[in-house]
């Protein structure tokens, strides 16, 4: 016995002072010989073929293999090759090929599979247990439902089986059985990772989805796995940035106390309370907004146009071998034999009238804050009502990928009862690596244990304030702060903050003449202060256009910084400051703005 937590960092740092990674795959089978639960794997890899796979790693080096040594698991509705996929049904089962385009990213990075996972049949359900097979155990609370379509996958992670593991996610199976089981779901931007491999439920809206210890070890998968796929026809060229510091100043939407839905879960209500305090703290301003709109498009997620995708997948089954379909799903996506082309046609008009209804919305905010999940639900509630439910637990997650937006699921300090708390951060596509950071600082301040281990989390995510080859840094020293007036501008072109910094201490900062918008100008004089800014790294195809919209006497310089380094910055012409006012001596323009 190995008495080590299988975070990432734990595993390498273990790496690193002699452990062979013989030793922790050992460990991972122990483990879930162990858990005796038969319910987590559907299948296991032989552990020789295992350490077969560990022993062509060759020596430990963590730069060229990220993810070197890492056991994980896979969902089986995905392909690993020369083993079956079954998506939880013996019927369906075929021998796949190849692995998975995203299964053979990780294990190029030296992640090491282990298995593969049971869920709700043809990824159909949030709650778990539709499967034939017996569903896996809750691992926090064995009472209550482990949570779907991806149980096997979750709860592997949260009882420290494997470090981390693939689900998928369509309406919220990447995520729901995250928070019921005390765990990071990372949902990303809708074809940022291939789904050449995956047995589809909705294809137009599926995704691979990463279950983790800690956000840094999802995202860290999420990156390594983030590869285009000209094979996959919905794959996209997404950036994937790392990890960054959360900006000083950012807007985040919640609900409406009236329109927040917790079906008389008071306990629940007060831990979304908390967790929105939590994100003031830590810079967020929050902002009230009707959820309406949003849950109209939940709405549409089981009618019409993609029960029928649904129905695609296994309508010959159906034909042919109907009983070989768990009772519950063949009844959800036979409706689909009630629905004519005419039908699907006109949800998908509805469906782009509501987008146009939440698109203002979605722009008015940074991202979404909402609970993972509205309450929790036990094994004998479904035994009463299979349907109702499961429905409920999507109140917060059916809508996103209808609204192609991405989103992680976080724990959150642990509920007054001791239930898990979660709340899901949400944003527009290609925005993974901003939600995702303050999710690492959510979850670090949480003081949670990770999954139902006894492990703690003790270190803050590292935060990598770079640029890639393909950005420029950009000092922003006013109004394009974050927060403030025209930061929109950077963020519409796809700028991402990086830090907060200083200029030497030779800068003099003028408030300028009109407005609004009003602006600040920045001067390099013999005599002065060190001024506050923030780096903004902009796409460097996008750095022209931003260029063409600064007005005179504004203009883009060389910022000297107080560590020496020089970043390209807003300067002011001296002829601009007719008619200014030296506020040089409140260090930066948002302490001038707030100024008495």
């Amino acid at each position: 016995m190995i008495d080590i937590p299988f975070d990432i960092t734990s595993l390498h740092r273990a790496y690193g002072n002699g452990m062979h990674v013989s030793e922790i795959i050992s460990e991972c089978y122990r483990r879930i010989e162990e858990a005796a639960d038969p319910g987590i794997f559907l299948q296991l890899i032989d552990p020789d073929m295992a350490q077969e796979d560990a022993k062509k790693l060759g020596t430990f080096n963590p730069i060229t293999k990220p993810l070197w040594g890492i056991p994980f698991a896979v969902k089986d509705n995905i392909d690993v090759g020369d083993m079956p996929t079954t998506a939880a049904c013996p019927a369906y089962d075929y021998k796949a090929d190849a692995d998975a385009f995203v299964v053979a990213q990780l294990r190029k990075a030296g992640a090491i599979l282990v298995g593969k996972t049971n869920l709700d049949q043809f990824a159909t359900g949030l709650v778990g247990i539709r499967s034939p097979y017996p569903p896996p155990k809750n691992a926090v609370d064995p009472k209550i439902v482990p949570g779907g379509s991806s149980s096997g996958s979750s709860v592997a992670v949260a009882r420290g089986l494997v470090s981390f593991s693939l689900g998928t996610d369509t309406a919220g199976s990447g995520r729901v059985p995250a928070a019921l089981n005390n765990i990071v779901g990372l949902k990303p931007t809708l074809g940022a990772l291939s789904a050449s491999g995956v047995v589809p439920a909705c294809r137009t809206l599926d995704t691979i989805s990463i279950f983790a210890l800690t956000v840094e070890d999802a995202y860290r998968a999420f990156q390594v796995a983030s590869v285009y796929d000209p094979r996959d026809a919905y794959s996209r060229e997404l950036p994937v940035n790392d990890l960054q510091e959360v900006p000083p100043a950012f807007r985040v939407g919640v609900p409406t106390r009236e329109t927040r839905e917790f079906f008389g879960d008071a306990i629940q209500s007060a831990s979304f309370d908390d967790a929105i305090v939590s994100i003031g703290a830590l810079g967020g301003d929050i902002v009230e907004i009707d959820f309406t709109p949003f849950y109209d498009v939940a709405n549409m997620l089981y009618e019409g146009a993609w029960v029928a995708e649904r129905f695609t997948v296994i309508a010959n089954l159906l034909q042919e071998n109907p009983e070989a379909v768990h009772p519950v799903t063949r009844a959800i996506i036979n409706k689909a034999n009630d629905l004519s082309a005419a039908d699907a046609f006109l949800g998908m008009y509805r469906l782009q009238e509501l987008k146009r209804i939440v698109a203002p919305l979605i722009e008015s905010v940074d991202m979404f804050c909402v609970p993972s999940i509205p309450t929790f639900y036990s094994l004998a509630d479904l035994e009463e009502d299979p349907i109702g439910p499961n429905a409920r637990l999507g109140t917060y997650t059916n809508f996103v990928n209808l609204l192609d937006l991405c989103g992680i699921a976080v724990p959150v300090a642990a509920r007054t009862d001791g239930r898990p708390g979660s709340v899901t951060l949400l944003a527009k596509a290609g925005k993974d690596s901003l939600v995702a950071s303050l999710a690492a600082l959510l979850h670090y301040r949480s003081e949670v244990r990770l999954g139902a281990t006894n492990w703690p989390l003790l270190l803050p995510p590292e935060i990598k304030s770079v640029t890639s080859e393909n950005e420029i840094c950009l000092a922003a020293v006013g109004a394009h702060m974050s927060g403030l007036p025209l930061n929109g501008e950077l963020v519409s072109l796809g700028g991402r903050f990086l830090k907060k910094a200083k200029t030497a201490p030779n800068y003099r900062l003028y408030s300028l003449a009109g407005g609004p918008p009003f602006r600040p100008g920045l001067m390099r004089e013999k005599t002065g202060n060190m001024i506050d800014l923030e780096i903004w790294a902009i796409p460097a195809r996008k750095f022209g256009e931003f260029l063409r919209g600064i007005p005179s006497p504004l203009g883009i310089g060389s910022v000297l910084l107080s560590d020496g380094t020089t970043v390209n910055g807003f300067i002011c012409e001296p002829a601009g400051l007719e008619g200014a006012t030296d506020i040089t001596k409140y260090g930066g323009w948002r302490n001038f703005l707030h100024a008495d």
